[in-house]
């Protein structure tokens, strides 16, 4: 296991190499820059910007040397020094508006992907023993909403109904009283107000997914040999099920770390900017759309290197979890 380990944490290298030069050069591939922008939005402002202005402005901002150049320098700062670079829109440091965010979006991201697994995964094993019962119909006809209605249209609705039934406003994540403020019991307590919305409409949007996964892979497994033999047996049908099939029914939510982990970085940008939090995906969006390289270009990374290490886990864990694989391995 530790050799597989290493050869795995070796082959990341040049797979974070390669991926760090994608997400510098991606950013800048659409025409101009940010300094082309920003002349732009003064402009129509009414703002008159000479040619030695902008001039003046590529140089203040670095993007008057080639783009390998701010690109080497960018990767260097990181492994040298831990320096993510300066934002050009938000004019900081890069690693501090992500000290600023980042918190706040795992704790919605974590919270919310425990609620879409606990209602989930006993959904699905429930519909998967009771198959064509009227619970099961149920299920299957609101995890089939779930899949089809999207996370942002939900948002919307769940904020209006909120306000016009109870006067109450679920936008941000903090009231306007508290959002300067230093924590204190009254803040926490008033995230705790804001938090559950945006916590149940993140999870609700992979519940119906999860749902659908964990019953068809259930059904899979409780109808094989070695569940039948169990049972034949005399083993306990409610030990049976949990010790074998459910076990091998929640592999493909292991698999999912290579994806599940960027998002908890993330966030679900359009639920998150209808509900005006204050996580990464809003920033990323207006560093993107602002081609601002340094602040896009981490983000982007750091999420590249997430699904990375996401897989690598999910492979790790799969080896440890599953039998069958563990042994299929050390029988190659």
């Amino acid at each position: 296991m530790l050799v597989y380990i290493i050869r795995r944490v070796l082959m990341l290298i040049p797979i974070l190499i390669v991926m760090s030069m994608v997400a510098f050069f991606l950013i800048q591939l659409p025409p101009g820059d940010y300094v082309t922008t920003r002349i732009n939005q003064m402009r129509m402002s009414g703002v008159t910007v000479t040619d030695d202005m902008a001039e003046q402005l590529k140089i203040e901002f670095g993007l008057d040397q080639p783009a390998i150049v701010r690109y080497w320098r960018w990767v260097s700062g990181i492994i040298t020094r831990g320096y993510w670079g300066r934002s050009l829109q938000w004019n900081k440091p890069v690693h501090e508006i992500l000290a600023e965010r980042v918190p706040m979006t795992l704790v919605i991201s974590v919270s919310a992907l425990l609620f879409s697994w606990g209602i989930a995964i006993p959904i699905g094993i429930y519909s998967a023993t009771h198959q064509y019962s009227w619970a099961d119909y149920l299920f299957t006809f609101l995890g089939f909403i779930g899949v089809a209605t999207p996370g942002f249209l939900l948002a919307l609705i769940i904020a209006w109904v909120v306000f016009s039934q109870f006067g109450f406003s679920v936008l941000g994540l903090n009231s306007p009283e508290y959002l300067d403020a230093p924590w204190s019991t009254a803040k926490f307590l008033d995230l705790l107000k804001h938090l559950w919305v945006p916590m149940i409409l993140i999870g609700l949007t992979n519940t119906g997914a999860t749902i659908r996964t964990v019953r068809a892979n259930l059904l899979d497994e409780i109808h094989k040999q070695y569940v039948i033999t169990a049972r034949a047996k005399g083993m306990d049908e409610w030990k049976l099920l949990w010790k074998y099939p459910v076990r091998m029914a929640v592999n493909p939510l292991l698999s999912s770390l290579s994806w599940v982990l960027p998002g908890l970085f993330s966030g679900a940008v359009l639920i998150d900017i209808v509900l005006s939090l204050q996580t990464v995906g809003p920033i990323l969006l207006r560093a993107t759309l602002a081609q601002d390289m340094y602040l896009a270009g981490s983000i982007v990374l750091v999420l590249s290197s997430l699904t990375v290490i996401g897989a690598l886990l999910g492979d790790i864990t799969l080896v440890l979890v599953d039998p069958r694989i563990r042994f299929g391995r050390l029988a190659k």
